[in-house]
């Protein structure tokens, strides 16, 4: 049995998410349909972390187990010959047995696209917000988050996870040329719902609606309810995913 990596974009637009569900359109379950075609087996597919709906992949991994002996090249080629123009497959390569997308993976980092003027092309990829945001203050709660551990406050309700405890090793709020506003944050693990709950917050924080002192006593309440909405999420993207120093080792391209 083959272990493979994959390295996916996707345009989470027209999905329900990454995860396959009982109804509606996955990115797994596209990839899991055409990997059945290309292969003639039943193949299940793990991701590096499981996107909700309408968010956004630069730098998807998943991983799979396959007995086929198609090469990485040529099994690169068909998967994007027969997948949607919304994803998009941009590496194939053997790994070793124990490589897994989702517990192998040390760092994961996400950007949130905020745009505060009218914008056409951009506008399924940005949350467009008309009122001025004081940036220094969203600057000042990043240096919170980055000394906090717990992020109870920022959890999706029933995400049924044993912790809620994660290590933040960057996050920024920085304004690009264009004036688009982009927060990006590294961390080892997301729960569910966090980055869009923090950019929320955090906005609120912005806009005067919260002080400094008010978001680090959300923080210590340890309760969904007492954090800002949850930012739309056609402005997320998961960027990259990181592996760093481990034990598994890659396998040369075949074809």
């Amino acid at each position: 049995m083959r272990n493979i990596k994959i390295d996916i974009e996707y345009d989470g637009t027209d999905f329900i998410g990454w995860q396959r569900q009982a109804t509606g359109r996955s990115v797994q379950a596209e990839i899991e349909t055409v990997l059945r075609t290309v292969t003639d087996e039943y193949v299940v597919i793990t991701g590096a972390g499981r996107t909700d709906a309408g968010v956004h992949a630069r730098g998807q991994v998943a991983n799979f187990k396959i007995e086929s002996p198609i090469g990485t090249i040529d099994l690169k080629r068909a998967l994007n010959g027969l997948l949607p123009d919304d994803i998009v497959i941009h590496g194939v390569e053997e790994v070793d047995d124990r490589f897994s997308a989702r517990y192998s993976a040390r760092e994961r980092t996400y950007r949130y696209f905020i745009s505060t003027k009218l914008t056409a092309i951009e506008r399924r990829f940005c949350w467009q917000l008309f009122y001025p945001l004081e940036l220094d203050r969203m600057r000042e709660a990043c240096g919170i988050i980055a000394r906090t551990t717990d992020f109870q406050s920022f959890c999706r309700a029933n995400s049924g996870v044993d912790n809620y405890l994660c290590t933040i090793s960057e996050a920024t709020w920085e304004i690009q040329p264009s004036g688009m506003l982009v927060f990006l944050v590294k961390a080892n693990r997301f729960l569910h719902g966090m980055v869009r709950a923090l950019v929320g917050t955090m906005v609120d924080v912005g806009r005067g609606y919260l002080t400094i002192q008010e978001f680090q006593d959300i923080i210590a309440a340890r309760d969904r309810k007492r954090a800002g909405m949850a930012a739309p999420p056609h402005g997320l993207f998961l960027e990259q995913v990181l592996y760093g120093d481990v034990s598994w080792e890659r396998f040369p391209a075949s074809n």
